[in-house]
C-alpha cells in the first residue's frame, strides 16, 4: 500500500510542476521561481514522510493540534511547517513550538503575540531561532475571512520588522471568491510592490492554489499551496 502511494503522489507531483513549470514560461518567468507548498492538512503524516522522499521539504497546515503532533512523529525528518490557517493570539505560543513559517500574520496584536511567544519558546528551549513570517492579504477587505487590508499592509510590515523574534518574508492570499482571479492578484501585486520599497527582502508571494495558480503566478506568486490535487481525498481517521 505504501508503494502505491508513493506511486500515486509522485504522478500527481510531476503532474503539477509541469503544470507550474508551463505557467511560468507563460508569463515569461523561470520556473525555478516559484515552488509547490504541498497542503497536507487532514493527510497522515506518512504523506509527508512520502512526499520528503520524492523531494518535497516544506509543508502546509492550518490546525495547530494535528500540525504540532505531525512534527513530534516527524522529528527525526524536521520537516518545515508551514502554518497557513488563521491563528488565535492564545494559540501563537502552541505554534511557535512547531512552525518554521507563519504565512497568516494579519494585524499588530497577532504581530505581537507572535513576537512574545517566540522569545517565550526560546527561552525555555522549545524552538532555535525567530519565526519566518508572512503578512496575510485581504484583497477585497472583508474582515470575515481574515487578512490586513491592502493600505494596511506597510505598517504591518514596519512593525514586524522591527522585531527582533520575527523575521519578515512576505505576503500571502487567498483570492475572494467574487473576484476574478486576474483581478485580484493584480491588485495584490500593486500592494506587494509599495511594500518592497522598504522592505526589499520581503519577496515571497505566497499565491494562488489548484483553481487559480496561473492567474498568481502571472502576477509575481513565488509560493502557490495545493492539497487535494496532489494528495487526492484521502483523510486522517479521525476526521
Amino acid at each position: 500500500m505504501t508503494e502505491d502511494r508513493r506511486a500515486e503522489l509522485a504522478e500527481a507531483l510531476a503532474g503539477l510542476r509541469a503544470r507550474i513549470d508551463a505557467a511560468c514560461v507563460a508569463a515569461g518567468r523561470a520556473p525555478g521561481e516559484v515552488r509547490l507548498l504541498p497542503v497536507t492538512k487532514t493527510f497522515p503524516a506518512d504523506d509527508i514522510a512520502l512526499l520528503a522522499e520524492l523531494g518535497m521539504t516544506e509543508f502546509g497546515e492550518n490546525r495547530d493540534q494535528e500540525a504540532r503532533a505531525k512534527a513530534e512523529e516527524l522529528s527525526a525528518l524536521a520537516p518545515r511547517l508551514h502554518m497557513i490557517g488563521n491563528v488565535q493570539r492564545n494559540k501563537a505560543r502552541s505554534v511557535a513550538r512547531w512552525a518554521a513559517v507563519v504565512q497568516t500574520v494579519d494585524s499588530p496584536r497577532l504581530a505581537e503575540a507572535f513576537a512574545k511567544a517566540v522569545a517565550a519558546a526560546r527561552e525555555a528551549g522549545e524552538r532555535d531561532g525567530p519565526l519566518e513570517v508572512l503578512l496575510q492579504a485581504s484583497i477585497d477587505g472583508d474582515p470575515a475571512r481574515g487578512g490586513s487590508p491592502l493600505p494596511e499592509l506597510t505598517a504591518l510590515a514596519d512593525q514586524v520588522a522591527r522585531s527582533e523574534q520575527l523575521i519578515l518574508r512576505g505576503v500571502m492570499t487567498v483570492a475572494p471568491r467574487s473576484w476574478e482571479p486576474e483581478r485580484a492578484f493584480a491588485a495584490l501585486a500593486e500592494a506587494v510592490a509599495k511594500l518592497l520599497v522598504d522592505h526589499p527582502n520581503g519577496v515571497e508571494i505566497s499565491a494562488g492554489m489548484s483553481q487559480d495558480l496561473e492567474a498568481a503566478i502571472a502576477h509575481g506568486s513565488t509560493l502557490v499551496r495545493v492539497g487535494t490535487s496532489l494528495l487526492g481525498g484521502r483523510r486522517l481517521a479521525s476526521q
